[in-house]
This record gives C-alpha cells, structure tokens and sequence, in this order.
C-alpha cells in the first residue's frame, strides 16, 4: 500500500509560534508512519520556511521554548506543498487559524485538516465570532468593543457605529454596562496572550494598553465566577462532540503562563458538572460550530456560572492545541479514541472533502 504524503507545518509567525512546535511535534510523533510519509515543515517567526529533517522516527516532543535546530531552508515553498497529499497546518493564532493559510491551500487545490477559510477568520476575530452566536442566540457574556489607534480609542456599539472616546469616558461606560471585574483581550489573539484581568479603572487602563499591542481590535467583557470548561467537536456533516472538560488554574485565571509554565494548573474530565448542564454544553458546542460553518475539528470553550448554572459561550479555536497536555485529544481519549485514531480521522474527513 503506498503511504499518503502528508506535510505537517508548525511554528508560525504568531504569538503562539512556541505553543504550535509543542503541537506540532506532538502530532509527527503519533502519526502512523506506516500509513504517512511524513514531510515537516517548520515556518520560523520571521516567516520563512524549512524542511525539518530530523529522522522522523527519533522525532521527540519540543518543550516550551525549544526550536528546532535540524532545518533545511525550503527554495520552493509551493513546489513542496503540491508534492504532498494532504496538508495538516498545525498552526495557531495568525496566519494559521485565521484563513490565510487556508486559503492558499485552497488556491493550491490541496487537501488540508481543519476549518475552511470562513470559519478559521470568523473564529480568529473573537468580536465577529459574537455576532454570528448573537444571530445563534447562543448565550455569551455582555462585552464592549473598542478599537486603538495611536493612544486614540473608538467605541464601536451594537449598530457598528463608531464614536471617539477618552479613556476616562471608555471607563465610565466599562463601569456602568459592565462592572467589575472584566477581562480584557485583543480581538484576534490566541492561547490568552495579551489577556489581562481587571478589577478596579487603574487594572482597566492598563489591560487595555496591553491588549492594544496586540490588536488594534479590543474586547472587554464581563466577568463571571464560572467554571471553565471545553468541548471538543469532530466531524463536519454530522459533527461529535465529546464529552467535558474543565480547566483547574494554578492563577486566577488560564492565561499563557498558566497553561504552559505552570504545572500546578490542571485538566479535569469529566468536568465537575451536572449531566444536564453537560448536555446543554455539548448541544452548544455543536450549534456554534455548525453556525460558523466549521469542518474537520474545533474546541468550544465555555464557563459555567457557580450561582446560577447557567451556560455562557467563550470562543471556538479552530485549530485547538495538540500538546500532551491539550484538551482537545484528552478529552477525545477520555472517550475511546486514542490520539493516533484522532489524527487518522481528521486526514480521513479532509480527503473525503
């Protein structure tokens, strides 16, 4: 039987450049290499491409921070592409999970893992993701958008109108359709980078500066006491999803540092949920994928609100984390599909697209 020729791309031009080469090596690591002839392709964070060449059955799993260090420049990036049967972009954030480059592999003709162009950029935009599960009438946090530029802040409200504010009257307007506290993230960022908690106007100002160095698009929303908790969805004309996980901080909340430097943080599956709430998130989940138009595979993070119970959407990632420690395969594993089958079924629905 002859081998499928996949290329697997990881690192990546975004702030998750590190998080992807945990993933990505994860991923060659547990594909078959019986079944895939295997062709890694690292994109440094200056965005140029290599083949890494490291004998793919000594490949190990990178650890936060560590770079490949066996890499060929690649004089023919397109060339290589189209050499290959299927493309797995284990990408994250920018020019991975936003549709870039989906759409150049759409351009190419080349079968690829993961969302289509319009779900990768509609997901990546956490503020246009919340128009389409408002459209939904999924239940989500009440949040605010502004947009940064120059030290200049521009309210946009629910109309999409735009109006210039100072950050005294951004403030006010937090304080009185939001209250403290509020979490306070750039638009189009992945893994909590740039994301700050606020609990007073100071935490505010400053949450907001950092935020607008990695978007011009802000989003500050509000704050809930909730469990969070995830769910991971497979499948594209009749999507699974799978059972739930909850996220156990070691902060205060699951930033960057958290997830990937803390070991005390920790995944709990089943989540500490009744079985109704449980249903409600799975049924959830499904919906918001199917409302984005999503195909292949995504996370639906979710918090469940300790008072009350009631269920509010976060954001979907298209292209979720494939580390050991990741959510996604775990909680396909808690039910009885191992991360190899995972990554067979994942090439199995993009070729049969």
């Amino acid at each position: 039987m002859n081998k499928i020729k996949l290329g697997v791309i990881f690192g990546g031009q975004s702030t998750e450049h590190d998080v992807s080469i945990v993933s990505g090596s994860s991923v060659i690591k547990n594909l078959n290499k019986e079944k895939y002839e295997i062709y890694p392709i690292y994109i440094s964070k200056d965005g140029v491409w290599y083949h890494y060449t490291k004998d793919i059955d000594k490949v190990e799993i990178f650890n936060i921070g560590e770079e490949p260090k066996e890499i060929e420049k690649i004089p023919n990036e397109m060339e290589v592409l189209k050499e290959q049967d299927i493309i797995f972009p284990v990408l994250h954030g920018l020019y991975g999970e936003d549709g870039t480059i989906q759409g150049l592999l759409e351009l190419l003709k080349i079968p690829y893992v993961g969302c289509k162009v319009l779900a990768s950029s509609i997901c990546m935009d956490k503020v246009y993701a919340k128009m389409v599960f408002e459209k939904a009438n999924i239940k989500q946090t009440k949040y605010i958008v502004l947009n940064s530029s120059n030290k200049d802040y521009i309210y946009i409200d629910e109309e999409l109108n735009y109006a210039n504010m100072k950050t005294d009257e951004i403030c006010k307007m937090v304080e009185e359709k939001l209250g403290y506290p509020v979490f306070v993230k750039p638009s189009n960022s992945g893994s909590s980078v740039g994301v700050n908690k606020a609990e007073n106007k100071k935490e505010l100002i400053k949450a907001i500066e950092i935020a607008s160095k990695y978007d011009k698009e802000i989003l500050i929303e509000e704050g809930i006491d909730g469990k969070e908790v995830e769910c991971a969805v497979l499948g594209t004309d009749n999507p699974e999803a799978s059972c739930v996980g909850q996220i156990l901080s070691a902060d205060e909340f699951y930033d960057y540092d958290s997830k990937y430097k803390n070991a005390e943080s920790k995944t709990l599956i089943p989540a500490d949920i009744d079985k109704q709430t449980e249903e409600e998130i799975r049924k959830t989940a499904v919906k918001a994928f199917k409302a984005v138009r999503g195909t292949s595979l995504a996370r639906v993070d979710f918090f469940v609100d300790r008072k009350t119970n009631e269920v509010y959407l976060n954001e979907i990632n298209t292209m979720p984390g494939f580390t050991t420690i990741s959510m996604y395969p775990k909680l396909w594993e808690h039910c009885n599909v191992k991360y190899a089958e995972l990554l067979d079924r994942l090439i199995e629905l993009a070729l049969k697209e």
